[in-house]
């Protein structure tokens, strides 16, 4: 397979992952806001701390409103990392590469596209908001379901997981990064009565609730959930699943001992790590998140150095969200 193929694959996949989560991310805090209490400083702030793209909130809104935050998530199409840009760059990576991949793929994808441009303006409003996430996220899922159904067990269908996980572990910290600094006990008066409720949207922004339930078998508790979400080896959604299926994917490609390597580093950093400890210091789990956003950078960087096409003059199509955070947390690129 030709490097700008698997390379576009990746990012095709990456996208796709990307407008899902953020869509979950939206349809989860619209209904926590219904429940709780005004007063509680949590509001629509930490989606955009979430997503890594602060710096490019500020210089276009001042408030942090429903409003601005719904709409730069949803349908700002100068926003690199919203709904609709981000489904534009996955069809726009699937375009030049649609004949390694069935066409009823290339079809999802450019219906699911077009749909969110016909709906996406009207899609933000409260009314209507539901039901359009809800759309975004089952186009995502179709897709998936499309890809795993169809697709040739190849390389293409690997280049396409790895973009897949290593985007869904990438979200995955960030939520627990951000929704879990408005959690752990820094402000116990105020938060404890509705500390169950916050840690259920954790879950619920990855459709875990209901498999913690099954597997903890224990009320809503911080330190379970992270444990959870950060080392469950069978949750789909968890970062030790999502490595673990990383390095996997890589066992079938040639050349994989460096970023095999790299990724075995970083699932070790999560297997390791003493979850008791995160729990109660906000800080510590901060600093461990950044440590993984940038192990993730690290197996982005392996991973184009060892199989993508590395050209400074080939149009890039859009920042990830590592790097847009890090420059301060992480980093990488994507071509189109």
């Amino acid at each position: 397979m030709l490097s700008r193929v698997a390379e576009n694959l990746y990012w095709m996949a990456r996208y796709i992952e990307r407008a899902e989560d953020t869509a979950r991310l939206l349809s989860v805090n619209s209904h926590l806001m219904l429940d709780l209490p005004g007063r509680l400083p949590l509001g629509w702030a930490p989606l955009i701390e979430m997503t890594g793209s602060l710096e490019a909130f500020t210089a276009r809104h001042t408030d942090f409103d429903e409003r601005n935050v719904v709409h730069f998530l949803c349908a700002d199409t100068e926003n690199d990392i919203s709904i609709i840009s981000a489904l534009a760059s996955a069809r726009e990576n699937l375009r030049t590469t649609r004949d390694v991949v069935p066409r009823e793929i290339w079809e999802e994808v450019n219906q699911l596209y077009l749909s969110v441009v016909d709906h996406a303006e009207h899609g933000v409003s409260p009314r209507r908001r539901d039901s359009f996430l809800k759309s975004v996220i089952r186009g995502c899922q179709a897709l998936t379901g499309l890809i795993e159904g169809t697709l040739s067990h190849g390389p293409a269908r690997t280049f396409i997981e790895l973009g897949r996980q290593l985007e869904r572990a990438d979200m995955t910290t960030r939520i627990v990064d951000v929704r879990s600094a408005s959690l752990l006990p820094q402000n116990p008066e105020e938060l404890l009565p509705f500390e169950n409720l916050q840690w259920m949207s954790v879950l619920k922004s990855l459709t875990a609730y209901q498999m913690y339930r099954q597997q903890v078998r224990l009320r809503v508790r911080g330190p379970d959930v992270l444990r959870f979400l950060l080392q469950d080896p069978s949750l789909p959604r968890s970062i030790a699943c999502s490595l673990e299926t990383l390095g996997h994917e890589l066992t079938l490609l040639p050349r994989q001992d460096r970023p095999a390597a790299t990724v075995s580093l970083v699932r070790a950093d999560v297997v390791d790590a003493d979850i008791q400890a995160l729990a109660h210091s906000p800080s510590k789990l901060h600093a461990f998140i950044d440590e993984l956003q940038i192990g993730f950078a690290a197996i982005h960087d392996t991973l184009s150095a060892t199989y993508f096409v590395n050209d400074d003059t080939v149009p890039r199509v859009a920042q990830t969200q590592s790097q847009t955070q890090s420059q301060s947390h992480a980093g990488d690129n994507d071509n189109d």
